[in-house]
């Protein structure tokens, strides 16, 4: 069997736990470093402008210390409506953001792009996602809350947890992408540049 020699260092520029996750499955080498960022989105940005703006300033500031390296840069923005949807970090914002949500249909766009820093070659794309929340009650909402705290969660639910069981329906190309990474166009763009995942 014959094994690929990766010639460039594959660096993940994320701090999220799930992203390196997702990369992980893969099973490639990789590094991860937290690239400093920040992600206000900007006047009159739409939610695809400002997640493809962050995903490739987190794969550009982690070029300026990798500069021969495959840099891959993620960013996400969930809105319901105009609405824009963060993190919400307590148990308070994320049992308000649940009673927003319910019934309701929230679109995830996740951006990807893959740096080349020794080509400056950029690989692009944003992927939506789309997910239903089921009718649910309040002490629902705090039974999830208490078991799963998906504090870290744009939509304060894991699907890939028990957050499933507030969702009636997700809709999209790749699964991955609600997560935070595309695996998929991922696959591709590392295709392009070289990297044979299998």
């Amino acid at each position: 069997m014959k094994t690929q020699v990766i010639t460039q260092k594959i660096i993940l520029g994320s701090s999220s736990i799930y992203r390196k996750e997702l990369l992980q499955r893969l099973q490639i080498p990789f590094e991860a470093i937290s690239p400093q960022v920040n992600e206000n989105p900007l006047f009159n940005e739409s939610p695809e402008e400002t997640a493809l703006r962050l995903a490739e300033a987190k794969a550009r500031e982690v070029a300026r210390i990798y500069p021969q390296a495959l840099i891959i840069g993620s960013d996400q923005v969930a809105t319901l409506g105009n609405y824009r949807l963060g993190k919400p970090l307590n148990y308070i914002r994320a049992t308000e953001q649940l009673r927003l949500l319910k019934g309701k249909e929230v679109v995830f766009y996740t951006a990807l792009c893959l740096l080349n820093s020794s080509t400056d070659r950029l690989q692009t794309c944003v992927i939506p996602y789309y997910v239903k929340f089921r009718q649910f009650n309040d002490q629902q909402i705090e039974n999830y809350l208490l078991k799963e705290q998906p504090y870290h969660c744009a939509g304060s639910a894991k699907s890939e947890g028990l957050g499933i069981a507030l969702i009636e329906r997700m809709t999209g190309d790749d699964p991955n992408a609600l997560i935070g990474l595309p695996l998929i166009a991922l696959v591709d763009m590392l295709a392009r540049e070289g990297v044979a995942v299998i």
